[in-house]
């Protein structure tokens, strides 16, 4: 007769009713039909047999089945068959980076199949409905910003992506030897380049959230995207609230806003400007202005407008914002100054020729057609240069190399 240690050690099969799925492998057709196979499959991640599934989301999809068992899919709360979180529709790395969880599980061998007993027999006990490990201590996962953005990066937020189930390419049609028709299940249509990091994905590495391709691009991203930078003056409880209308009409209104915006704080004033499409915004804190920044920045949409919020300035500051301060440059020693213009007024060494007088602007009804403009010299007083005695003392200095008498290898006189 077996002990009761050989038999809790054994590995039990998994039977099941219904899968674990997000919405969009479910996909829009509300009277899908399934085929259930008891242990037919095994997980992918703990080898254990399992009941799987298999259906079709709908019209022009791919048919699709679950890849892990219930059990696993329970402990990362993710869907069974694309392995995305269940709350955001993210890989499992993004979502553990993002909450700062760092549980890690066994991978193999018996570590992991005791893991699995142990993970097997607390869910068991819980209702099913609350997540399992560190990600059930983590009060309001499903509120977090970062997350929040990139879930609507990819296909609009929380909503299916249902582009997700279309079927692969007709490798046949891309070689032109397809002879299916409109009666092949594929895709007819010229594959698209694509990135080679993405072409290599991994079920294991996906679930434990390690060296995911997709999930280092999402992660990228996220580090380039823009940020508000909050103002160090205190002061400052102005948003300025842009984009509120499109093809000359104002589409967003000061309700609007006021019904949007009440729930950071207390509102004191709201300006509209309907000639410009924006709005100021001032609240009654400094708090509620920073809530309101953080929380709507790059993901508010009112009335289908996505609105730019941005912090508001004095008007002191936009006043001389433009305006550069006046840089004041080093004079060069050494240089020569400028020389005088000629003057045809003072006596000349030859006395015999005669004194030529000034140009004078002639009208080109005085010229004619046939005449040219004379050029007209203007009569300037010779700028005051530097004196000799100050060349003369700065002749030492040497500014730039060019004006070293030694540099090539010259000799100074002797």
């Amino acid at each position: 007769m077996a002990s009761k240690d050989s038999l809790y050690n054994r590995k039990k099969w998994e039977d099941g009713d219904f899968p674990i799925l997000c919405e969009t492998c479910l996909g829009p057709n509300p009277y899908i039909r399934m085929q259930k196979n008891k242990y037919g499959d095994e997980c992918k991640v703990c080898n254990r047999p399992f009941t799987s599934f298999r259906w079709c989301p709908g019209r022009g999809a791919r048919f699709k089945k679950t890849e892990v068992c219930q059990t696993c899919a329970k402990m990362k709360n993710v869907c069974q068959t694309c392995l995305l979180d269940l709350e955001y529709g993210l890989p499992v790395q993004v979502r553990d980076q993002a909450l700062a969880i760092k549980e890690q599980f066994p991978q193999q061998g018996a570590n992991r199949d005791f893991f699995v007993q142990n993970a097997e027999r607390a869910l068991a006990e819980s209702d099913g409905t609350t997540p399992y490990g560190e990600l059930a201590l983590i009060p309001n996962s499903g509120n977090n910003e970062m997350l929040n953005k990139l879930a609507s990066t990819r296909g609009g937020g929380r909503e299916p992506y249902y582009a997700r189930n279309a079927p692969h390419i007709c490798s046949f049609f891309v070689k032109g030897e397809c002879k299916r028709g409109d009666e092949c299940p594929y895709r007819h249509e010229t594959p698209k380049p694509v990135d080679d990091k993405l072409s290599i994905q991994n079920i294991k590495d996906r679930f434990y959230g390690t060296n995911d391709p997709v999930a280092e691009k999402l992660l990228s991203r996220a580090k380039a995207a823009p940020k508000l930078v909050v103002p160090t003056d205190q002061s400052i409880t102005t948003l300025y609230i842009g984009n509120l209308g499109s093809n000359g009409e104002l589409v967003v209104s000061e309700q609007d806003l006021r019904n949007h915006f009440y729930q950071y704080g207390e509102i004191r004033q709201i300006h509209v400007l309907p000639n410009k499409f924006c709005a100021f915004i001032d609240f009654l804190t400094r708090e509620g202005a920073e809530l309101a920044a953080e929380r709507s920045f790059n993901q508010t949409t009112i009335n289908g407008q996505k609105l730019s919020v941005r912090w508001g300035r004095p008007q002191a500051q936009t006043r001389f914002e433009g305006i550069e301060e006046k840089k004041v440059f080093r004079e060069v020693p050494n240089l020569p100054g400028a020389l005088p213009l000629p003057s045809f007024d003072e006596p000349g060494p030859s006395s015999s020729k005669s004194k030529r007088p000034h140009a004078e602007v002639i009208t080109s009804e005085e010229a004619g057609p046939l005449k040219n403009p004379k050029l007209v010299i203007p009569n300037v007083a010779p700028k005051a240069g530097s004196s000799s005695s100050s060349t003369s003392s700065n002749q030492s200095q040497v500014y730039y190399p060019s004006q070293d008498p030694m540099r090539l290898g010259t000799k100074g006189p002797l």
